[in-house]
């Protein structure tokens, strides 16, 4: 069975937040209690967290959806809904996290890195943080936001300073056995090594990791052989050891042609022009391939390479190729820069931002987009009156019908809320009109006029008096 897994789809989905509450208080000889509904919990957050105990995405390859706990809903008597918990992923160290499109969305390196793969939604407020001086007693409270669900990448890419590469039984696994204590599997036959090994090395004050990655072969930049699915692991890695069988039994290869190869795939596959190479000539230990490492190393060495001789059976060859190693990875650490604190810059919106936007499509539709608008409506209840009405106060207030009567909006036009796939459409109808019909006389406007059935049977008696005076004039002469 794997065991080693370093790529996975994860479908994750924070927790929806829980419906505030609609209530109130009930007590005897206390009427007009008020409202007491209180607000819904948040829903719990996924979040991606780096454990060094971590070494493959096996449990992820295994159970691929996950999901965060729901916030429960508020209840009477002011009493909220506890939160979600939230759901913590361990990653191995290196994982990159990306989306459906293959854009990057976090890269986590360092132990404890953590990264928010899906925010939980928002509790809705009960009707008790909704009264105000205007509306005392609401007879609704607000949804619980859902939470966020997506699709997501991970791809592991090993931490390492130093990565072994060339064609497959060149004898890398036997290097990283002998250099370090990492025991990978070693046998006579091609693509022994499945998944990458990581082994620990110290030569001197100088502590540096190394990774045997699977055989490459022609093709391997395009998927041929176990290439494509592990060049990613070469990626982070400070230097790159060329080792090259001076002993291999096929006829049509030799050690030359073999580094000609793997460079190639390497420049195919990109980003890696920059690392320092190391040319191992392995297996010197048979007295062929002593001989072929002598013929062989002026011509490498005249193009630049830094040549070593080793054998891994004998043990030949391997301090000067530790020490080596860790001079080239003491030298990328120093030229490394120094990492510095991320500077929190807060940069608030600007006074006139309303936070949202409406365009006119195709179809005649007007379609607002924003992040309030589009909340809000998402913690509507819609089969609520009084709901639909606050939600048509808060839109109104935000400028929304302001604006559209500015992009062109009529009566009767439809106006959608949202994403395409997620919106609200509803033919408009303008709670406020504007023009010179509507204007009353200097310091009045009637649209702003509430029923008041008290004045009006005041005016109603005056009325009545008024005109039982002129009929007591008209029968009185004097």
């Amino acid at each position: 069975m794997t065991t080693f897994v370093d790529r996975v789809e994860l479908h994750v989905a924070a927790g929806n937040g829980g419906h505030g509450c609609a209530s109130v208080h009930r007590e005897k000889f206390k009427p007009l209690g008020g409202p007491d509904g209180g607000n819904g919990g948040r829903g719990g957050d996924v979040t991606l967290v780096v454990d060094q105990d971590i070494t493959t995405l096996l449990d992820y390859h295994h159970s691929p959806h996950r999901k965060a706990t729901n916030g429960q809903p508020g209840a009477g008597d002011h009493r909220s809904g506890k939160d979600g918990q939230d759901l913590v992923l361990p990653v191995p160290d290196g994982t990159v996290v990306l989306d459906r499109k293959g854009n990057v969305l976090a890269d986590l390196v360092g132990q404890g890195t953590t990264f928010v793969a899906g925010q939980g939604g928002r509790g809705g407020l009960g009707n008790a943080a909704l009264a105000s001086a205007r509306r005392k007693a609401p007879g609704f409270a607000l949804l619980g936001e859902p939470g966020e669900a997506r699709d997501i990448v991970l791809e592991l890419k090993t931490v390492a300073d130093v990565a072994l590469v060339g064609y497959p039984s060149a004898g890398k696994s036997s290097l990283i056995s002998v250099l370090s204590a990492a025991r990978p599997k070693i046998a006579d036959y091609p693509f022994t090594t499945l998944v990458p090994n990581l082994g620990v090395v110290t030569a001197g004050s100088t502590v540096y990791t190394i990774a045997d990655v699977p055989g490459l072969i022609p093709g391997a930049s395009q998927g041929r052989g176990l290439g494509l699915e592990f060049l990613r692991h070469v990626e982070r890695c400070s230097v790159l050891v060329h080792v090259l069988d001076t002993a291999t039994l096929e006829s049509d290869r030799d050690p030359v042609s073999d580094l000609d190869m793997i460079e190639e795939e390497l420049k195919q596959y990109g980003g890696l022009e920059d690392r320092p190479r190391i040319v191992v000539l392995n297996k010197i230990d048979i007295p062929d391939g002593q001989d072929l490492a002598d013929m062989i190393r002026p011509d490498l060495e005249a193009r630049g390479y830094q040549v070593f001789e080793a054998s891994a059976v004998a043990r030949t060859g391997l301090k000067e190729l530790s020490f080596a190693l860790a001079g080239v990875v003491a030298e990328a650490r120093a030229a490394k820069p120094v990492e510095v604190a991320t500077r929190i810059v807060i940069r608030p919106k600007a006074v006139d931002d309303a936070g949202f936007t409406v365009t006119k499509e195709e179809d005649g539709l007007y379609r607002v987009r924003g992040e309030k608008p589009e909340r809000w409506v998402r913690q509507t209840d819609f089969n609520n009156d009084e709901a639909v009405g606050y939600l048509a106060d808060r839109l109104n207030r935000l400028g929304v019908e302001d604006e559209l009567m500015k992009t062109g909006a009529r009566a009767g036009d439809g106006v959608a809320i949202g994403a395409e796939d997620n919106a609200v459409v509803f033919d408009w109808e303008p709670t406020l009109a504007a023009g010179a019909e509507m204007l009353g006389r200097r310091g009045e406007d009637h649209r702003l006029e509430a029923p008041r059935p008290a004045a009006q049977r005041r005016r109603d008696r005056e009325a009545e008096r008024d005109e039982s005076q002129r009929e007591f004039d008209d029968f009185n002469p004097f």
